[in-house]
């Protein structure tokens, strides 16, 4: 590990692992109990996601360059960006990472991901704005409605806060990676999941594959979501770790780990329905990919 660096670890969602044990009476016998072949494949494969090495080792340094990086893939890196609403969804668009925020009563197939940065900054004992910290959702209901807000003293707290952590939000993001590896690991199953680790490793061994896998996960998530489908098939981070060469190292696994993400968002776009227009988005979301290769 490098100086000053610190560590992030392939963990289960609670960080352990617990068996349930009934106890017999001591008038039973005791047999070892049986497994089909398939369910003893599964908790074999729980239990190898929850106890994993290392293969992530950051400096508080590179994780800010990371964030820096992502707030300029996602918002132009401007603070205008940290609140934002595109055109055509329901939801707003908040931070550097654009995290997820639906109003109450309204959801989507995306995973919604701004409450738990919330809840993240304020474990870390950050002060959080009343109106970021509400439970019951985004105050504002639509585009509309966020965006003639822009001038609001409520806008202007949530906006503040935004800006006032950005390095927390890179820690964030990074940890969402952290997290994101148990589920794919679950989600490809025990023939795959093997390969799909080393995949992840050989990439995240240099700061250029963190940028690049942390960036991905966040922009096209994980990858595990069944509502996060066209045709049946899916363009998350373990959709592009599955397409890699599995020979791969160091630059050259970050080059094969771009390649494969350009084929999958195309795919994506393929399949696609025609009233969404997804064409339009290719070409940025490709010279987005580039900047994972870039000096």
């Amino acid at each position: 590990m490098r100086p000053g660096a610190v560590g992030i670890w392939h963990l289960g969602a609670a960080g352990t692992g617990t068996l349930e044990r009934k106890h017999r009476s001591s008038s039973t016998p005791s047999r070892s109990p049986r497994f089909p072949a398939a369910a003893l494949a599964a908790l074999i494969l729980v239990l190898t996601a929850c106890t994993g090495l290392a293969a992530i080792n950051l400096t508080p340094a590179e994780t800010r360059r990371i964030g820096n990086r992502i707030w300029q893939n996602e918002c132009g890196g401007t603070l205008a960006g940290l609140t934002s609403w595109n055109t055509g969804e329901n939801f707003a668009s908040l931070g550097i990472g654009h995290f997820i925020w639906y109003p109450k009563g309204v959801r989507g197939p995306f995973d919604e991901s701004f409450p738990k940065f919330v809840e993240f900054a304020s474990a870390r004992g950050t002060k959080v704005p009343a109106v970021a910290g509400a439970k019951e959702g985004c105050p504002w209901k639509t585009r509309a409605e966020f965006s003639e807000a822009a001038g609001t003293p409520a806008m202007k707290e949530l906006r503040a806060f935004l800006a006032g952590t950005i390095d927390l939000q890179a820690e964030f993001l990074v940890k969402r990676l952290q997290q994101a590896l148990p589920k794919m690991l679950a989600e490809s199953g025990a023939t795959d999941a093997g390969e799909v680790q080393q995949r992840f490793d050989r990439v995240a061994s240099t700061a250029m594959g963190c940028y690049a896998l942390v960036d991905y996960v966040n922009f096209k998530g994980e990858g595990v979501l069944a509502t996060e489908r066209y045709a049946g098939q899916g363009w998350g981070l373990l959709q592009v770790l599955q397409g890699m060469n599995q020979e791969t190292s160091g630059r050259a696994a970050v080059k094969s780990f771009a390649e494969s993400a350009k084929t999958v968002l195309r795919n994506r776009v393929r399949n696609s329905p025609p009233e969404r227009n997804e064409a339009r988005w290719l070409p940025g979301w490709l010279k987005r990919v580039d900047t994972y290769v870039g000096s």
